[in-house]
């Protein structure tokens, strides 16, 4: 082995520290909740930014025989559920490899949106599945604001370009439109899904109402494919394959475990709410 060789097996990327002539099946991380943007701080979000350079080199093996999505998340935002969704879809047909996804503890709302750009879905018998619907949340602080005689000040040119703020009174015509926007994502939601499931739904229950179900169940109701964990359904099927794991890189200062304390604890608070809705 040449000096170059011995020093490109040094290097992550660069040297292949398995085996090259082994088939290889990559094993994708997505824990967390789906966001817009991750805080620097944040050690769990999901979004095309944050997954893009582990779904790259998950799907860049050479001898790539498939693909495990390892799922474990409450939903988030429907736009980069979409996003990274259509991005597993691309590479998937561009390799021509399938795609599995694997349930955690809850792959619910845009995790479940998540686990249908696979092939087959597996779920733990504990696991929670399901939750297609849309759901939004905010506080009102007017009652505040007469409380401290704070006065709000707003000006705005176009007459819907204060809907909903937090410091007004609600007014029906806001909400009304909320609703609205809510059943056209609903609709997307469910064509993404019956895209993606087609005829393993079942016709015998609602399946769209924002419910959610444990494995066993999901299976009898065609969401989810299989009662199973990835370390068993991939030595089943791939036995003699190396498993390559590409985990999303958490943000410098989560990694150091550092940063501002106020925004740790704002992060916290925003996710808590996401998990526990799940009684996670």
């Amino acid at each position: 082995m040449s000096v170059t060789d011995k020093l490109a097996a040094r290097i992550p990327g660069i040297g292949d520290r398995g085996d090259r002539n082994k088939d290889v099946v990559a094993v994708v991380k997505l824990h967390g909740v789906i966001t817009p943007q991750g805080s620097p701080l944040s050690r769990g979000t999901i979004n095309l930014a944050a997954v893009e350079s582990a779904l790259t080199r998950a799907f860049g093996h050479e001898r790539l025989k498939a693909v495990a999505l390892l799922i474990n998340s409450p939903g988030g935002a429907p736009t980069q559920s979409g996003l990274v969704a259509e991005r597993i879809r691309q590479l998937a047909d561009k390799k021509q490899v399938p795609v599995l996804a694997f349930a955690e503890d809850v792959a619910a709302s845009g995790g479940y949106w998540l686990a249908c750009a696979a092939d087959e879905i597996f779920a733990h018998r504990t696991s929670l599945v399901g939750s297609i619907g849309v759901i939004s949340g905010g506080f009102g602080f007017t009652g505040l604001l007469e409380r401290f005689g704070i006065e709000r000040r707003l000006h705005t040119a176009g007459a819907n370009k204060s809907r909903l703020d937090p410091f007004s009174p609600e007014k029906p015509e806001d909400v009304e439109w909320l609703k609205k926007m809510h059943s056209q994502l609903h609709e997307l939601f469910v064509e993404w899904v019956r895209e993606r499931r087609g005829d393993r739904l079942t016709d015998g229950e609602d399946l769209f109402t924002g419910d959610v179900w444990l494995g066993a169940k999901a299976v009898e109701l065609g969401l989810v494919d299989g009662v199973g964990n990835l370390r068993e359904v991939i030595a089943q099927r791939y036995p003699d394959a190396e498993v390559a794991v590409a985990e999303p890189k958490k943000p410098l200062l989560a990694r150091l475990g550092i940063g501002s304390p106020a925004a740790a604890m704002l992060d916290a608070v925003n996710h808590r709410a996401a998990w526990s809705r799940f009684g996670l």
